[in-house]
């Protein structure tokens, strides 16, 4: 019964940009976009302090480059970040073996019979972030429900290093007052039709 269901999910906060941090003490603290370089390059990640200017990944690296000219660009190293991201995954077996990867850095747990050794759905998320920092060096995201669209919801809720759980019966509050473009499956033309018939929150 879905109702008794404890849905994580776990979110790697900016996890190229996180890795190549890292890996090079030099690159952390500073606007970093981990993409091609080149005249058609794409940002496939930027640091929180690149996202400051307005950096996002999926966009071109000349437009990211002009919100903030001062950012550092380095090429991906996806043998790296695989190699980061298997780490991570054992971390999440420990807890639990129903794991439904979205990407390399995000996934669904299924905690709901790992309670009676790890305590309830807040506790093993606390778990889990303490597992991946201490083992990994790196921080995660992590939201907590009972189905996993509000999980996906809840772990963005406060990025980065944070954590939200959304307790049963608390769901629509949760939901009312987010942006409709918080929504899974919501893009930019959704939004922009949603927004022409003036709905702009869940509610």
């Amino acid at each position: 019964e879905a109702m008794d269901k404890v849905i994580l999910h776990v979110d790697m906060d900016a996890f190229y940009a996180s890795v190549e941090a890292l890996d090079k003490p030099e690159y952390r603290g500073v606007p970093l976009l981990v993409g091609g370089a080149g005249a058609r390059g794409v940002v496939a990640a930027a640091s929180y302090e690149a996202r400051a200017f307005g950096c996002h990944s999926a966009q071109p690296m000349a437009v990211a480059l002009r919100r903030c000219p001062n950012a550092t660009v380095v090429a991906p190293r996806m043998a790296r970040y695989r190699e980061v991201s298997t780490s991570v995954f054992e971390i999440f077996k420990s807890f639990t073996p129903l794991i439904e990867p979205l990407s390399i850095d995000e996934a669904f747990l299924d905690v709901t019979d790992s309670r009676s050794l790890f305590g309830d759905g807040e506790n093993i998320a606390r778990q889990i972030r303490a597992g991946v920092y201490e083992g990994v060096g790196l921080t995660c995201s992590i939201g907590v429900s009972a189905v996993k669209f509000i999980a996906k919801l809840a772990s963005a809720h406060q990025k980065p290093d944070g954590l939200t759980v959304v307790e049963r019966g608390s769901e629509q509050a949760f939901l009312d007052p987010l942006p409709v473009n918080k929504l899974w499956g919501v893009g930019p033309k959704t939004h922009a039709k949603l927004r022409e018939i003036n709905v702009h929150t869940v509610r």
